[in-house]
C-alpha cells in the first residue's frame, strides 16, 4: 500500500532549518522511500542538498534547486526544470510557510504582505503552473500543508499567518471542486504543534528565547500530552498523495493530537 513507484513528486520547502527533521525533509524522504522520484526546492541550497543526500543514500532518486516560490518567474523555471528532468509531475507538495508575531495593529504592512506571499501566494503560483500539466496528464495530487492556526487561535499572536493558512485551506477546497472532473485532487494536511527544528526560531519570536519553557508549554497544550513530529505530517501527506486516497479531494486531515477538538483548558 501507499506505493508511489514511477511517480514524480515536486516538493517545495524540502529542506530543514537546522539539524533534525522538518516537515518538508520528512515528506521528501518518505515519498522517495515509497518509490517516487523527488524534485525538491528550498531557499537554502545546503538544506535542500542534505535532503537529497539522504534520499540518494537510501537508493532513491532526487534533484534539488534553490527557488523562491513567492516569485512567479522562479516558479515557472522550477516547473520547467522538473519537467526537463523527469518528464511529468504527478504529486505537488506545497510545504513552505513562516509565522511572524503580531496583531493587525502591531504588525507592519510589509510583514503582512510577506506572510501572505509565503503562506498562500506561493501555493497559488505553483498550482497556476502545475495544474495544467496534471490536467494534460490525466490526473495528479496536490497536497498543501496548512496549520491549525487557520482553524482556531492556538495561543500565539500571529494574525497574518493564521489568516493566510485559513486562505490556503479555502484555496485548496475551491480549486479541488474546479479540477475534480480532471482527476486532479487537492487536499490539505493541517498540522498542529509539531516538534521540528523550527521550534527554536518560534521560541525566539514568541517566548523571548526560552526554548525549554516554550517546548514544555506546547506539550502541555496538546491533549495527548506531547507535540507531534515531522513524520506524523509526512505520513498524512503520503496518504493524500497516494492512489489509496483516489476518492478524496477538497478535504483536510488534521494532525494535531486532539488540539483543535479541545477547549484548551
Amino acid at each position: 500500500m501507499l506505493r508511489l513507484d514511477g511517480k514524480i513528486a515536486l516538493v517545495t520547502g524540502c529542506g530543514a532549518i537546522g539539524p533534525g527533521w522538518g516537515n518538508g525533509k520528512a515528506i521528501s524522504v518518505l515519498l522517495a522511500r515509497q518509490g517516487a522520484s523527488v524534485f525538491g526546492v528550498d531557499l537554502t541550497l545546503e538544506a535542500a542538498e542534505a535532503t537529497r543526500a539522504l534520499i540518494l543514500e537510501q537508493g532513491g532518486s532526487a534533484e534539488v534547486q534553490v527557488i523562491d516560490v513567492t516569485q512567479s518567474a522562479q516558479v515557472a523555471s522550477m516547473v520547467e526544470a522538473c519537467l526537463a528532468r523527469f518528464g511529468r509531475i504527478d504529486i505537488l507538495i506545497n510545504n513552505v510557510g513562516r509565522s511572524e508575531p503580531g496583531g493587525p495593529v502591531e504588525m507592519a504592512e510589509d510583514i503582512w504582505d510577506e506572510q501572505m506571499d509565503v503562506n498562500v501566494k506561493s501555493a497559488f503560483l505553483t498550482c497556476k503552473s502545475v495544474l495544467p500539466i496534471m490536467e494534460r496528464q490525466g490526473g495528479g495530487s496536490v497536497v498543501n500543508i496548512s496549520s491549525v492556526a487557520g482553524l482556531r487561535y492556538v495561543g500565539k499572536p500571529q494574525v497574518a499567518y493564521a489568516a493566510a493558512k485559513a486562505a490556503l485551506m479555502q484555496l485548496t477546497q475551491t480549486t479541488a471542486v474546479l479540477y475534480a472532473r480532471h482527476n486532479v485532487r487537492l487536499n490539505c494536511v493541517v498540522p498542529g504543534l509539531i516538534f521540528t527544528p523550527l521550534v527554536h526560531r518560534l521560541a525566539d519570536k514568541y517566548a523571548n528565547g526560552d526554548f525549554d519553557g516554550f517546548v514544555a508549554h506546547r506539550h502541555h497544550q496538546v491533549p495527548m500530552g506531547r507535540m507531534g513530529d515531522a513524520w506524523d505530517v509526512a505520513h498524512a501527506a503520503l496518504f493524500l498523495a497516494s492512489d489509496e486516497s483516489r476518492y478524496i479531494t477538497g478535504q483536510q486531515i488534521v494532525v494535531d493530537g486532539g488540539l483543535t477538538a479541545s477547549t484548551g483548558s
